[in-house]
């Protein structure tokens, strides 16, 4: 009776001092992530990083727009439901572009998470803008404003800034736009994102501060006079995509066409984004960037597999070629084509069986009710690209937690196999993510921020 009762009491000291880990069945050659589910959790107060990248000369912090790290302060953030529905929207404004070969369509895609402030003007007004891999256009939002939303910062006056000038209609950046227009000789911009938000305004050029030592003079970007939407805020959005009209392209002369960025794990946490440096660093791998003809503005990559708890899923290579594979920094959660959702499913599901279900959040539908557990073991996730390149997924590109009773696996499935994949910022994070456009090539480093 002794020996029971003592046995009794090891378990119950064991239950109370050491943390709970679930544990599936593991077989041989399957690998998982053993983690802490806190880690997955945003804090209510900001951890910024330390993270600087030696190898560029102009590095910006960037920050989720509704975390505690953002400058714009929101008294009400979106829940989950709202997010995921809004990019759902970006996601279908991409798809419907990527269909047919549009015409003068404009960046209608819907609007990103991370913010970066970013100066106009002389002297320089400090803006918090929204990054975009998958749009052109630099807009913000300026005085006198007919028609504009909330936000943070003061609006941008261009009567107060000595270098600011309008540009005519006769000039080629205006017929450079997708959609563009006159009024007395100024020409005007137009853009409409597929979840109903829009800006209209005046191309403008005007010196641009990324850092205290780096300003572009003369970069032309939108005034927005006309601009409602869910922008959170923020003054406007920071065009990384590939057409001349781009900061990327703009800012070529002195930076050479590349830049760089890390998305942090969590909404409390910083990265940044970079322009200019090297692409040679030993911890970099390179694929290949592809070009769309019809869509010029984004950065496709060959998706060629998916392995999944150290297994490489029986997908062919076709089912991602066909359709193609965008970089997206604006889109959350990654798409793949159904063929290949439904194998990445399956062997997930099949790995998180001891799992409890949970009920699906809007377009996640594997989820797993984690109560009652400080730790927990998920399977590896990487994706395999063109060039033999393999990026091991960051836990936060894994799992998307709304809280620990409802954690989700971070992909969703096209509706139509014919529709393009997207690689979403949750399937980023962490990593230090460089763009060598004029070497068309993409590069992955482990642990950038």
């Amino acid at each position: 009776m002794a020996s029971l009762s003592s046995a009794l009491c090891y378990l119950y000291f064991l239950l109370i001092f050491f943390p709970i880990v679930g544990r599936c069945s593991r077989r041989k050659f399957e690998t998982y992530h053993t983690i802490n589910i806190r880690t997955l959790l945003p804090r209510n107060v900001c951890s910024s990083s330390e993270a600087s990248r030696s190898l560029s000369p102009a590095s910006i912090k960037v920050v989720h727009r509704h975390g505690p790290c953002s400058p714009l302060h929101l008294k009400q953030n979106p829940n989950h439901e709202q997010i995921l529905d809004k990019d759902r929207s970006r996601v279908n404004a991409i798809h419907s572009r990527t269909a047919t070969i549009p015409a003068h369509t404009g960046d209608s895609l819907g609007t990103g998470n991370y913010i970066v402030t970013i100066g106009f003007g002389s002297p320089k007004r400090e803006q918090s803008v929204i990054f975009d891999t998958g749009s052109d256009l630099t807009w913000i939002q300026c005085e006198p404003c007919l028609s504009c939303y909330q936000q943070h910062e003061p609006i941008f006056d261009p009567s107060q800034s000595s270098t600011y000038a309008n540009i005519s209609c006769s000039s080629s950046y205006c017929s450079e736009l997708d959609i563009s227009g006159c009024t007395s000789s100024t020409c005007v911009y137009g853009v409409q994102y597929g979840d109903g938000s829009s800006t209209l305004g005046i191309l403008s050029e005007d010196a641009l501060t990324l850092t205290s030592s780096n300003v572009l003079p003369n970069f032309r970007f939108g005034c927005g006079k006309r601009n409602n939407g869910l922008f959170g805020e923020a003054a406007g959005l920071l065009g990384l995509g590939r057409k001349k009209v781009s900061v990327v392209s703009q800012a070529f002369q002195k930076f050479g066409s590349i830049f760089a960025y890390c998305l942090p794990s969590t909404s409390s946490s910083t990265g940044y984004l970079t322009f200019g440096g090297s692409s040679t660093s030993s911890n970099v791998k390179f694929t290949p960037m592809l070009t769309n003809p019809s869509m010029p503005t984004f950065y496709y990559l060959d998706l060629v597999a998916i392995h999944v708890g150290g297994r490489r899923l029986s997908i062919s290579p076709t089912v991602f070629s066909k359709v193609g594979t965008i970089m997206d920094s604006g889109t959350v959660i990654t798409r793949l084509p159904p063929v290949a959702y439904s194998s990445l499913r399956s062997a997930f599901r099949r790995l998180m069986s001891c799992y409890r279900s949970a009920q699906a959040l809007s377009i996640l539908d594997t989820c797993y009710d984690l109560t009652g557990y400080s730790k927990v073991r998920i399977p590896k996730v990487a994706l395999q690209f063109g060039g033999g390149i393999a990026t091991n997924l960051d836990t936060s590109g894994i799992l998307y937690l709304a809280n620990a009773s409802q954690a989700c696996l971070a992909f969703a499935g096209n509706s139509d196999a014919g529709d393009s994949g997207i690689i979403g910022n949750m399937q980023q994070k962490k990593f230090h993510v460089v763009y060598d456009v004029a070497n068309k090539a993409i590069g992955f480093g482990p642990n950038g921020c």
